[in-house]
């Protein structure tokens, strides 16, 4: 979660509300303020995560009933994320009102690196999922608001306090003068992978899920993300329900390099045979799929690290070098100590990001929940000059 200035940006005028739209129960009917297309007709797109940004957003962490005693070095892994990105992009983090002298604190206050600390109640550090997911075309943006409803967790194990994350897009949104656009579905960003140019990789775990979108088909949520985010084709994965917070994202999965090219992550010794055989599945559709301008996809595989050697322990921790987030000039990813695996990731990220640096953080507290750097970051693009 990051921040960087809190000045008002008046882009666009889609006379989409910004007030919260929570979806915790039954179906979303798509609305006019559903379909990404701009007043002037202009088509609004997501776009690939390796174009420009204007911003990285994150969010500081809040809730000790949600990390215990691992609060503050989670936080720790935070404010190093946000240092690192801010190098290469302004970085603005959301906080409690109440904990925003503390983020600015450890974040260092921007007096090195462009990191700004914004005023919005939020309750953890997932930003990618319940941000808002942006989208642009020649000379406009808007932020989908995809109704983040705590991962479906609610009368689970997995459980925990969402209300503040579930509005945070909205107020985001509003803080910056983007319009907004309220999905027609229920998701997170972390779900949502797209090459660009109108080919999105998904879950049918994640997203055709009751615990999501109750009564809707896979037929009805694709369309629903194409409305929403300006997709041609969508290619699916099976995923795995149940198994995880997330029902199985995609970021931690499967990541466009490029158009055309897909990175696929490779289970490493001592993975649980389940997501072995999601890893096996996903590379079969891959292997068979074409893109929406009709290619056929590229496979770089990036092997996971051996979970005997690495330095986190746990269940829960998630050992993915493919959530890694592309920032402007820069690729960040994590180390885990097993030192032959981190070095392969840094040379196959080397190679596929030409141009880039390969910055590679200790992020074990963050991960130890569950999740990773993309997890933690959401980028807002530049919009494209108007034609």
């Amino acid at each position: 979660m990051h921040m960087p200035d809190t000045t008002r940006r008046s882009l666009l005028r889609y006379g989409a509300a910004a007030v919260p739209a929570l979806a915790l129960g039954g179906a979303l009917a798509p609305t006019a303020a559903s379909a990404a297309t701009a007043p002037s007709g202009v088509r609004l797109r997501m776009p690939a995560e390796d174009a420009r940004h204007v911003r990285t957003f994150m969010a500081w962490p809040a809730l000790t009933s949600v990390w215990g005693t691992r609060l503050r070095g989670v936080r720790d892994d935070i404010a190093l994320v946000a240092d690192r990105i801010s190098r290469y992009e302004p970085v603005v983090v959301l906080a409690r009102p109440g904990q925003a002298a503390d983020a600015r604190y450890n974040c260092g206050g921007g007096a090195y690196h462009s990191i700004t600390v914004l005023q919005i109640p939020n309750d953890d550090l997932w930003i990618r999922d319940f941000g808002p997911t942006f989208v642009v075309g020649p000379g406009a943006v808007a932020g989908v608001d995809t109704n983040f409803n705590g991962w479906g967790k609610t009368g689970t194990t997995y459980w925990q306090p969402f209300a503040n994350d579930a509005v945070a897009a909205a107020a985001l949104l509003a803080e910056y003068g983007v319009d907004r656009i309220r999905a027609p579905f229920v998701g997170e960003g972390g779900s949502l992978e797209t090459d660009g140019e109108g080919t999105l990789l998904a879950t049918v775990s994640s997203l055709v899920n009751a615990n999501r979108n109750p009564g809707m088909s896979q037929a009805r949520v694709e369309e629903a993300l194409k409305s929403s985010l300006g997709i041609d084709k969508v290619i699916w994965v099976p995923g795995l329900a149940g198994q995880d917070i997330t029902d199985c994202h995609i970021d931690c999965l499967a990541r466009f390099v490029a158009p055309g090219h897909v990175m696929l992550d490779a289970p490493g010794p001592r993975t649980a045979a389940q997501w072995v055989a999601v890893y096996e599945e996903t590379k079969r559709v891959l292997q068979s799929a074409t893109d929406a301008q009709g290619r056929p996809l590229k496979i770089t595989e990036l092997p996971g690290p051996d979970r005997r050697l690495i330095r986190g322990t746990g269940s829960e921790f998630l050992s993915s070098y493919t959530n890694y987030y592309t920032a402007n000039g820069a690729v960040l990813v994590p180390h885990f100590g097993d030192s032959y695996a981190d070095s392969t990731a840094y040379t196959i990220l080397r190679s596929a990001y030409p141009g880039r640096d390969v910055v590679q953080i200790n992020i074990d507290n963050i991960a130890s929940g569950g999740g990773g750097i993309h997890c933690a970051t959401q980028s807002q693009p530049v919009v494209p000059p108007a034609v």
